[in-house]
């Protein structure tokens, strides 16, 4: 994993008794100490020799901060890396364990084991993990593992020249590390997240500990470092002008990395095209129950599983294409970590998938009983698939947005909503669509006996009305942290408005579905994907380091 694993320990660098230190008896900890810090970046320059690291990518990095007004202005300093979290939402995350925590408390990572899925960088409330540029696997700062099992000390602390890192084993009270965070004042990075970090920091200001205390330089241009371009380049600080205010003090960010975006259109799509495919099903058993639709009907027997398969395996393709490593993606079947939601948004895809495949087999045959017992199954996971982003999504604990206890539901509404409009858009200018037209062949040559156009409006336009409501919810509503407030504040006037208010608009012509008419689904589908993707960037559009 990293260069230096065969050197011999030079004593001045070893830990007295680390060679004999029980393992269940260790929890290895590291006090960072801002008063003796100078900035020279020899912990960034060593840490990239030691473990390989390529450009374009840091495991620690130091982050300035100017403090002050002139004439009295201070420089502040952060050193940035993995926080080595007890309770590390990136483990929690990670469907193949790739990331996983030892026994003596280091969050270290598996690149054999890694497919790529940025779970993990999603979920860190420290943008302190990255995807190697060279073998597209992820990581971060593993305390220099390689070099602790041989009883040396992390190559940052080595070089460090004024002893401004220290690590030491928090269970031994004789430690300097311990008796520092237990008899100095120290701090840590976002408590709020109750990740309960063993990154300690003594005497940094609030304005680097605080992605959001300082503000942005004008032109987003930051000193000696390479300059973030793109839409998915996320700087630390608050847009100019903008806020959140987090801090009284006049505070400037002149030294940062840039961090892009682990989630990209393809996340966005694919909660559209797996909202499609639950919907479909869900709306047509609602038709069933309420007799709009027999079972009998070809649409029951062939249609509705057709197409909503076609749409779950547009799901599987987008979610395959979205890894790093897309040939590991069986990995989340042979090595599954049962605590990710990937993992269980896995088993509840293929489960589902499977139920629609026996439903059409079911109904290629004529087996009329069968789809319909089928469908006292294919309900709850219609349902499942429809909502378990929201828990996908809440496990990625960094993104306030997405910590909204409304989201099952919303999603829930959102595949409704995408069922009505698909069901209007198969059957478009054949008998079933039109109101009082009778019988007609749809797409794939189904055929249907009933007048479903009117029951689909209304679904429509009831679902659109409270995708629309929950929408307004969440952009007009105080909201708890400054966090959330940032990225509301990109989705509706930042670089995600026009995406958002776009989808808005054409969300509207759903809600006046009824008057519209059939092809009403198509702008409600637009809105539906474009309101999405603005979410879920303006989600992930707020500054973590």
């Amino acid at each position: 994993m990293s260069r230096g694993s065969d050197a011999s320990p030079p004593p001045d660098h070893a830990f007295p008794g680390a060679e004999t230190a029980t393992p269940d008896l260790v929890q290895w900890a590291k006090v960072i100490d801002h008063t003796r810090c100078i900035a020279c970046h020899a912990c960034t320059v060593a840490c990239k020799s030691e473990n390989e690291v390529p450009l374009s990518v840091t495991r620690t990095y130091v982050k300035h901060v100017e403090v002050g007004s002139f004439p009295r202005v201070r420089r502040a300093y952060q050193v940035t890396r993995c926080n080595q979290c007890a309770d590390a939402p990136c483990v929690t995350a990670c469907p193949t364990s790739a990331m996983f925590k030892r026994s003596d408390g280091i969050v270290d990572f598996d690149k054999e084991a890694c497919i790529g899925c940025k779970a993990c960088i999603a979920a860190c409330p420290y943008d302190a993990i990255f995807v190697n540029p060279e073998d597209h696997s992820a990581e971060k700062c593993n305390f220099c593992a390689h070099r602790i099992d041989m009883g040396l000390e992390p190559a940052c602390v080595v070089v460090c020249p004024t002893e401004a890192i220290l690590v030491g084993n928090l269970h031994d009270p004789d430690s300097r590390v311990a008796r520092l965070i237990h008899g100095d004042a120290v701090q840590v990075r976002r408590p709020e997240k109750e990740t309960r970090p063993t990154l300690f920091y003594k005497g940094a200001h609030q304005a680097t500990l605080d992605p959001l205390a300082a503000r942005r330089p004008g032109g987003g241009l930051f000193a000696y470092s390479e300059q973030p371009n793109g839409a998915d380049a996320v700087p630390s600080g608050h847009p100019e002008g903008q806020g959140p205010w987090n801090s009284s003090a006049a505070a400037l960010l002149t030294y940062d990395v840039a961090h892009k975006v682990p989630w990209d259109f393809r996340v966005s799509l694919y909660t559209w095209t797996k909202g499609m495919a639950s919907g479909i099903y869900l709306v047509a058993v609602g038709l069933l129950l309420a007799g709009f639709l027999t079972a009998s009907d070809p649409l029951w027997l062939v249609g509705v599983p057709v197409v909503a398969g076609l749409f779950m395996v547009a799901t599987s393709a987008l979610l395959v294409w979205d890894l790093e490593h897309p040939k590991r993606f069986l990995y989340i079947f042979l090595r599954p970590q049962w605590r990710s939601w990937l993992v269980r948004g896995g088993v509840i895809l293929t489960l589902f998938g499977l139920l629609l495949a026996l439903h059409f087999g079911a109904g290629v045959l004529g087996h009329e009983g069968l789809t319909a017992a089928l469908a006292w199954a294919g309900v709850p996971f219609a349902v499942l698939t429809a909502i378990y982003t929201a828990y996908l999504f809440a496990q990625a604990r960094a993104r306030d947005l997405w910590q909204n206890p409304m989201l099952p539901g919303h999603f829930l509404v959102q595949a409704v909503l995408a069922g009505a409009a698909i069901l209007l858009l198969l059957g478009a200018g054949t008998g079933w669509a039109v109101p009082g037209q009778g019988a007609g062949a749809g797409l794939l040559g189904v055929s249907s006996g009933s007048d479903l156009a009117a029951p689909l409006l209304l679904v429509l336009a009831g679902a659109s009305a409270a995708h629309l409501l929950l929408v307004a919810g969440e952009v007009t509503l105080t909201h708890g942290t400054a966090h959330v407030r940032l990225a509301v504040s990109e989705m509706v006037r930042g670089r995600h408005r026009k995406t958002f208010w776009a989808g808005t608009a054409l969300g509207i012509v759903g809600l006046l579905a009824p008057w519209i008419g059939v092809w009403a689904g198509l702008p409600a589908l637009v809105g539906l994907v474009l309101y999405e993707h603005a979410y879920v960037q303006a989600g992930q559009s707020v500054p973590l380091a």
